[in-house]
């Protein structure tokens, strides 16, 4: 009986699953796992997040291809309908689902992950890497990070909107080949995507359209601003209210510096450190 980890990541939807899926799969410390991925490029580079193990399978439903029936899987990824997720639930010996809608509801059989729900069978919490919640010296004044994925080039076609904001970037990991060439004259400095964990939790003020960078930032001690995009789910929007992290839906320069100007005296609520409770949650109900 072996234990897999499924997350939908790729050059339209970006990292945020797939560096949530490192977190937790570090967490569990020395545990035999393979981490299942939608795209061959991450799966290729996840020795670097702390994965031993990964397979790149294309979609979804190639899962049954590489599992077998009966064993154990931890699935991030909203590509499910309601056949698919009653057959996956009965194919699998224990189905561990990572939630973020907070209308979501546990399917008899599954169990749940969620930022949002509570109750038999469910596991409350955020997943954010113990290393973000030690504080480090904010070095860095003002950063930007759009996220991982720019297919249709929004950050190029907004640019004016950051031109006069004075701030650093990260470039992403799936941006097209000289991409940042284009978007360099509205930043002060680019940082490459190796770089990513120490402008996150280096940045005092860290405007970003990437959920789970975001949570990083803050937990860091940082001062998030969230772009929220058009082209991404809005799951995380009821989170960040309770959190009180700035939030400018869409592609609005006047509202964003706006909470620019105000954000230093900007009253944040503090991030619970959750990922050990759903580490524990999870080697509970793996039986590891």
């Amino acid at each position: 009986m072996r234990l897999f980890y499924y997350v939908h990541t790729g050059h339209r939807i970006g990292l945020d699953r797939f560096r949530r899926a490192a977190t937790i799969i570090r967490s569990l410390g020395d545990v035999d796992i393979t981490l299942l991925t939608s795209d061959y490029r991450i799966a290729q580079e996840a020795r670097d997040f702390g994965i031993k193990r990964s397979v790149g399978i294309d979609v979804v439903r190639n899962i049954p291809q590489i599992a077998h029936f009966g064993d154990k899987i931890i699935f991030d990824s909203d590509e499910l309908n309601p056949t698919l997720h009653a057959d996956m639930v009965k194919f699998f010996s224990t189905f561990i689902r990572v939630c973020d809608d907070s209308n979501g509801t546990r399917l008899e059989g599954e169990l749940l992950i969620s930022p949002y729900l509570e109750g038999e069978g469910i596991c409350r919490g955020v997943a954010v890497d113990e290393k973000y919640f030690v504080q480090k010296p904010k070095t860095i004044e003002k950063s930007f990070f759009f996220g991982d994925d720019d297919y249709e080039e929004d950050l190029f076609a907004n640019l004016g909107m950051f031109q006069a904001l004075e701030m650093e970037m990260i470039i992403g990991f799936y941006y097209f080949i000289n991409y940042e060439n284009k978007l360099a004259p509205a930043f002060t400095k680019q940082h490459e995507f190796e770089e990513y964990d120490e402008v996150v939790q280096g940045s005092k003020i860290f405007v970003t359209s990437s959920p789970q960078a975001a949570l990083e930032n803050l937990a860091s001690g940082g001062r998030p601003i969230y772009i929220q995009r058009p082209d991404y789910v809005r799951d995380f929007i009821p989170l960040f209210e309770t959190l009180n992290i700035p939030i400018v839906d869409g592609f609005y320069p006047s509202k964003l510096s706006l909470f620019m100007k105000g954000v230093s005296s900007h009253n944040y609520h503090s991030l619970e450190q959750s990922t050990h409770k759903i580490s524990k949650f999870l080697k509970e109900s793996l039986s590891l």
